[in-house]
């Protein structure tokens, strides 16, 4: 029935536009921002997960840097050893050299000298291998590395099993020029505990390595998941814009049709 009170059509037709209004600028703001979620209404469930996905991803970067740290912790310990086993060979073959019957007195008392002046060293090295101004030799160092999003998954680079301290003062007891052979199994006591040493740190370092690999493949997955729930399609929003600008358009359209019924039906009037 044709009114001129209530334009029925006008408001059918602007309740249109602004749904249509509101798709558009919600397709608009997909393709602007290549995100699938802009506000928690467009998907709140996947906006709770995507945004835990994305903290975890955060983290494992984080404990990805840490495995890291632990492995450089682990190989400075290592080159330090390394030296120390440098240092002992020497030792072993003085020792060796003293037990020789050619060896007179006076060169005793050279491979003596040398043989001490070794064994400062170690205590040289055990003072100098530190990681951030920690040592890492003298039995004292176990930290723990957060290696993945709980707070239990930890590893801990226990090294108070590597002790130079106990072993330089164990060699530092040997006399060559008085007793070669109770030295030379000083040195060879010294060795074997310094090649234990380097096969904790070796098991160690062998641990985070496989911790880096698979905090990085966990990284990757997760972060898949996270842009699977919140990064928008563009062709599809883009379709989806076009789609919404079209209605917007008719609607508008149709208002302005609308608007103009009341004028058309007072013509009548004339």
């Amino acid at each position: 029935m044709p009114v001129i009170t209530t334009n029925t059509s006008a408001n059918s037709a602007l309740r249109y536009l602004n749904i249509n209004s509101d798709e558009q600028s919600s397709a608009l703001n997909k393709v602007a921002s290549g995100s699938r979620i802009t506000r928690a209404s467009d998907d709140a469930a996947g906006l709770a997960v995507a945004t835990k996905l994305q903290s975890d991803v955060a983290v494992l970067g984080q404990a990805s840097t840490n495995a890291s740290h632990a492995v450089s912790v682990l190989e400075t310990a290592d080159g330090g050893l390394s030296s120390v086993s440098d240092v002992l060979e020497r030792m072993k073959v003085l020792c060796a050299e003293a037990i020789s019957g050619a060896v007179g007195s006076d060169e005793l008392t050279y491979i003596q000298s040398e043989f001490d002046a070794l064994s400062t060293e170690i205590s040289t090295i055990n003072t100098t291998t530190t990681f951030n101004s920690t040592s890492l030799l003298d039995g004292s160092y176990n930290k723990d590395f957060l290696v993945g999003t709980a707070s239990t998954d930890v590893i801990s680079v226990d090294l108070s099993t590597v002790d130079l301290t106990t072993i330089q003062t164990a060699v530092a007891a040997g006399d060559v020029t008085t007793d070669a052979a109770g030295a030379l199994d000083l040195v060879n006591a010294a060795i074997d505990s310094v090649a234990a040493a380097r096969a904790t740190v070796g098991a160690a370092e062998s641990t985070f390595n496989y911790h880096s690999t698979q905090i990085t493949s966990s990284e990757e997955n997760l972060d898949a998941a996270q842009s699977a729930i919140m990064d928008a399609d563009v062709a599809e929003a883009q379709s989806e814009f076009s789609s919404a600008q079209v209605k917007t358009n008719a609607a508008i359209a149709a208002l302005a049709s609308a608007n103009s019924m009341p004028q058309q039906l007072l013509s009548l009037l004339q």
